[in-house]
């Protein structure tokens, strides 16, 4: 394993963060700027000192501190901080490491009984973690440090063993597989060696005071690809589009092309401006009244999100139960990435730590979605209820429909939802999380509820042999789930049903619709 230093000092070998953060250069007085983790927010001063992880700098309204693990530090008079090395390495998507990292790490520290400080090294801001036993007063644990760039930094960091975490904001790529597999990594797809961490949602955001509310797929394209240029041409001002978009490898890039283009190419106009991070897209966009970006749901930073609709005229807005449900376009799985041959118990127990129930409230505080189970009434009402209700449809579907209508309205819905591959009955790579997290949620509620699985497919194949297939699937995941629960759901009742391809949450025009409503869905009715 390749440890990663910083030299801008003197190498010193294993040190440990006290010592690396005490030791400033010449601090002489000059004016610093201390810009915060998520980039929204600048402090200039003069420098007067930098103690107890602490920086100390003179403004007009008074000397103001500011702890070191929530900003970086810019100008020639910024302590020069002596070489760091850490226990753990961990590089890769900055949505990961800017947006959940420094939480997780508070988070598994207390999991611990330990205290965690942090503080950002060097010049460019990485994040660095020292967790000391009996709640700082015993030993050092381990010690992290968290390098925040693109997904496809964290493969490569993985692969020449500089890394022992690789984060991802997409899932690894076939190439990015093969090569660390070749280099005795594993099998990085393996559910020991893909960590999915959290859901998150990307946004489309425009200036608070652009008057634009919603833009349809199709303009979306448009305006990605330049045949959109003036605001005027999707109801909006006489204005050019200023389009702001990532840098290549970022995985929120590769999810917005994926989910936006598909598999057609998607070139940018010429103008278009690349931001290194979330933080700066959205804060560019914050500061021009005319620019347009896409951002994950934790980095909106007051600008104004955009609802979308899709080919099939679905509004889709995102929220926590939709994106649970895997069921908003532009929604994404955010990973952690872990070699077989270099897993250590100071690396397996933060990975461990962040998959579990005890990293649900600590995900929520970082503004992602983790996977505990929601749960949401069901209406004649509601998008669903009304396209259950279209009278224009065949008499023979049109039966199947309204006895789903009939028995929907009967049962809340549960955020759990598990997913198949296409003409598939195995699960796919989160089911197991899933169903462990059902199962423990199920065990809450009042004996006599009960529980009915419900199955559904894409609109490929016969009517009839869909429903049939939804109805298999169904069953199946009934089993597994009285398998999993067994000895500790014997006063719930489990029952199955399938309706086949009707009542689609996505569009059945492309492959990643298709998988949308290739689904099995877990209602819930309790004892009156």
């Amino acid at each position: 394993m390749k440890q990663r230093t910083y030299s801008s000092v003197r190498a010193l070998g294993a040190l440990t963060f006290a010592t690396a953060i005490m030791l400033p250069s010449i601090m002489t007085a000059g004016e610093v700027q201390l810009t915060s983790n998520d980039g929204t927010l600048d402090m200039r001063g003069e420098f007067i000192s930098f103690e107890d992880n602490t920086y100390l700098i003179g403004t007009p309204l008074g000397e103001l501190r500011v702890s070191a693990s929530r900003v970086s530090c810019t100008g020639a008079d910024c302590p020069q901080l002596e070489a760091v090395v850490a226990d753990v390495y961990i590089t890769g998507s900055d949505t990961v490491g800017l947006g959940l990292m420094p939480l997780l790490l508070e988070g598994y520290s207390a999991e611990l009984g330990a205290s965690a400080t942090l503080g950002n090294v060097g010049q460019d801001g990485d994040l660095y973690a020292s967790l000391v036993s009996d709640e700082g007063f015993g030993d050092e644990l381990a010690s992290y440090l968290v390098s925040s760039a693109g997904s496809a930094d964290g493969f490569a960091g993985l692969l020449d063993e500089s890394a022992l975490i690789g984060m991802s904001s997409r899932r690894i790529l076939r190439d990015e597989a093969r090569a660390l597999r070749d280099a005795g990594a594993g099998n990085m797809v393996s559910p020991e060696q893909e960590h999915i961490v959290a859901v998150d949602s990307l946004v489309v955001v425009v200036h608070p005071d652009n008057p634009i509310q919603e833009l349809t797929t199709e303009q979306l394209q448009d305006i990605y690809t330049g045949r959109v240029q003036n605001w005027s041409e999707v109801g909006g001002p006489d204005a050019p589009i200023n389009v702001i978009t990532r840098q290549e490898g970022s995985g929120t890039r590769t999810v917005f092309e994926q989910r936006v283009f598909g598999e057609n190419e998607a070139p940018l106009p010429g103008t278009a401006e690349v931001a290194e991070t979330n933080s700066t897209a959205s804060q560019r966009v914050n500061e021009d009244p005319y620019a347009i970006s896409y951002v994950g749901f934790a980095f909106q930073r007051g600008a104004k999100p955009l609802t979308l609709i899709n080919e099939c005229g679905l509004r889709m807005t995102p929220d926590a139960f939709s994106a649970r449900t895997e069921e908003y376009a532009l929604q994404r799985r955010l990973y952690m990435y872990t070699r077989a041959d270099t897993i250590d118990a100071s690396t397996g127990g933060f990975v461990d730590f962040v998959k579990s129930p005890a990293a649900d409230a600590v995900i929520g505080k970082a503004g992602f979605i983790g996977f505990g189970v929601d749960r949401r009434a069901q209406s004649v009402n509601d998008a669903r209820g009304v396209m259950l209700s279209d009278p224009d449809v065949p008499r023979y579907e049109a039966g199947f429909m309204q006895d789903m209508l009939n028995t929907m309205v009967e049962y809340d819905r549960l955020s759990t939802t598990f997913r198949f591959g296409s003409g598939s009955s195995r699960l796919d790579e989160r089911g197991v999380v899933d169903m462990r997290r059902l199962v423990s949620f199920l065990e809450t509620q009042p004996a006599g509820s009960e529980v009915l699985v419900v199955g559904f497919t894409d609109d490929v194949g016969e009517f009839d042999g869909n429903r049939e297939l939804s109805a298999n699937r169904a069953a199946q995941i009934a089993e597994l789930l009285q398998a999993e629960g067994a000895g500790r759901l014997g006063n719930i009742s489990i029952t199955s049903a399938g309706y086949g391809e009707i009542a689609p949450s996505g569009c059945n025009v492309n492959e990643e619709g298709r998988r949308i409503n290739r689904r099995v869905e877990v209602w819930i009715k309790n004892p009156s």
